[in-house]
């Protein structure tokens, strides 16, 4: 095996109080790719900083390659003194590296280099910092959150980059899909300590459920052992002091243990307040327009959204979602057409800037309106400290100023005030932005099972997956089109409504030459034929997938037999990475396969 590039042993960090980190561990070697997962708050960032050296731990060892590039893309990225973006993306160069490269990601991320790094937008300023920490392709790349502010274009493309990149990968993202298509393996950094598995981040929360569930039978066990310790010292037959005396001192040490485990972090309670029902028809939108200036950004566009549908509004960042999403509310009015409200409509939004009015207000305070220590939440009249603790946030911040709170913190926050509003309509511009895992998984089962109306814009592809009915999407030069059930389900029917646009040109212009009585030009037949190559692929992939689904099966079978690991824990380990590489084989015959068939019955057609 090859040594580490990278290696933490022990690290131990605190700020007071309960460690952030106890003794965290993890080492990234050649062509590594890590996904860095924990709840918000767990010290992801802090681990990833003192792993590139811009933080110091309190303990622990650190040992980087002295030949290893490294690169650290920060959340927040510092451009101060760059007169351009181009001058900040090629300060992060070497001697020996290639200055097309910084071009070449510019190009790709919708950069010119000739902007002002004062005047970016978030999504911008994200692109630009990526542009920086990529050119030099390092040894190691480690990535604070990629994906925010970017728009799926650019975050598809960025997963391609990443898997076809030599370096070895870090990456700490809230986008399962991201993490899921870039990650080989996955660290859990839990009250202060890390564990690893080596598999991709698809894997994690079933291998992490079973180790709290492991977790809790001990502690279970511990509790059970305690008590009959206590039994015996107080009702047992008298044996000797000495005995007497060690038994009593194991029965402390065992109290100890169990005083001193930390258990799992709490998970938050989300639950919307419901208002009365709404009318049938939430809102009816019948051709409206919206322009600004030469800027065509909604043109013709019609709708009708019923109560119980969840509408996702997915495009590139300035295509005009929020927009769109403002005419269909009533907060702006169109250029041209009509927008009719359904009645007995109650509106909660959250806004996509994560803004409160006063970044000095207290928590309670905010959540209040400043009327009092208790707020109503589903008609029931609620402290603001209680409440507070459905969103994991701590008694004690209940005078915490809003400036103090991480992005994390402040997305929570941010969603129990609109929670606790009574609505039937819940708006939500870009929700998923900072939440960890499990908050996500509450705000999902929320936004499915509400009984009211949801609009929501998000670029997270699993979460609309898992939560809409339909998803409006923009076709260019202003025109939008909604197609039924998540992102997924939009992708294929785009995909075979692309396919039947192109059969049809195909046969238009045929019957046109037929018409003309023109043969088609040698050059025009002969692209017109599948190559060699790929008829010789269209005939053997099938047999490449059965091959693989049958290496699949045995992988399976090997791997399901309960002593495998105990008897052979290296043996188990190659198996694994096998099965993935297969599975991942497979997938992309599969995909081979099915782009070469779609292309031979369209020129057939």
């Amino acid at each position: 095996m090859a040594p580490p590039l990278l290696n933490l042993a022990g690290v131990y960090l605190s700020f007071g109080g309960t460690p952030l980190l106890d003794g965290a561990d993890f080492a990234v070697g050649p062509g590594d790719r890590i996904a860095l997962v924990g709840r918000n708050g767990s010290g992801k960032s802090t681990l990833l900083k003192i792993a590139a050296g811009l933080a110091e731990a309190q303990d622990g060892e650190i040992f980087r390659q002295p030949t290893a590039t490294i690169r650290y893309l920060p959340q927040a990225p510092d451009m101060e003194g760059f007169a351009t973006v181009r001058g900040y993306v090629e300060a992060g160069l070497g001697p020996a590296d290639d200055p097309y490269r910084a071009t070449y990601l510019l190009e790709h991320l919708g950069l010119t280099g000739e902007e002002n790094p004062a005047e970016l937008s978030g999504g911008e300023a994200r692109r630009a910092a990526l542009a920086r920490v990529m050119a030099p392709e390092p040894d190691i790349l480690l990535l604070d959150e990629p994906t925010n502010h970017l728009d799926l274009n650019v975050i598809e493309w960025l997963e391609e980059e990443l898997i076809r990149s030599s370096s070895a990968l870090v990456v700490i993202s809230h986008d399962r899909r991201f993490l899921e298509r870039v990650s080989r393996a996955t660290i859990w950094l839990d009250r202060g300590q890390t564990r690893r598995l080596d598999r991709g981040f698809a894997h994690f929360e079933e291998w992490r459920d079973k180790i709290l569930e492991e977790e809790e039978r001990e502690q279970h066990k511990l509790g059970r052992q305690i008590v009959r310790e206590e039994h015996w010292l107080r009702y047992g037959v008298t044996a000797r002091r000495k005995r007497n005396v060690r038994r009593l001192g194991e029965l402390q040490a065992l109290r100890q243990r169990h005083r001193s485990h930390r258990g799992a972090e709490g998970t938050a309670t989300m639950v919307a307040s419901d208002a009365a029902e709404s009318g049938r028809l939430v809102i009816e939108a019948k051709s409206i327009a919206k322009s600004f200036g030469d800027l065509n950004v909604v043109s013709d566009f019609s709708t009708r959204i019923q109560r119980g549908d969840r509408i996702g509004l997915v495009g590139p960042n300035g295509a005009g979602k929020t927009t769109l999403l403002k005419m269909l509310t009533g907060e702006l009015a169109p250029d041209s057409g009509t927008v009719r409200l359904g009645v007995n409509l109650e509106i909660a939004t959250l806004d996509q800037k994560r803004e409160a009015a006063d970044p000095n207000e207290t928590l309670a305070h905010y959540l209040t309106d400043g009327r009092g220590e208790s707020l109503i939440v589903n008609g029931e009249q609620r402290h603001v400290a209680s409440y507070m603790k459905d969103f994991l946030f701590r008694p004690e911040q209940a005078r915490t100023p809003v400036h103090k709170l991480s992005g994390g913190e402040r997305a929570r926050l941010l969603l129990a005030r609109v929670l606790s509003r009574p609505a039937n309509l819940l708006v939500l511009d870009e929700p998923t932005n900072d939440l960890d895992m499990e908050t996500l998984e509450l705000l999902q089962e929320l936004v499915a099972g509400f009984a009211g109306t949801v609009i929501l814009v998000s670029h997270d592809r699993d979460f609309l997956d898992r939560t809409v009915t339909s998803v409006i999407v923009p076709d260019g030069e202003g025109r939008w089109i909604e197609y039924a059930g998540g992102y997924s389900d939009m992708l294929a029917q785009r995909g075979a409504s692309k396919l039947e646009d192109r059969k049809q040109r195909s046969r238009t212009v045929a019957d046109e030459e037929k018409s003309a009585g023109k043969q088609p030009e040698p050059g025009k037949a002969i692209s017109r034929k599948l190559s060699f190559k790929q008829k010789f692929a269209l005939e053997n992939l099938p047999k490449k997938i059965e091959a693989a689904t049958e290496a699949i099966n045995r992988l399976e079978d090997k791997i399901a037999d309960p002593n495998f690991y105990e008897r052979d824990p290296a043996g188990f380990q190659k198996t694994i990475a096998a099965l993935d590489k297969e599975r991942t084989d497979l997938a992309a015959f599969e995909e081979e396969w099915l782009e070469l068939e779609m292309l031979r019955e369209e020129l057939e057609a």
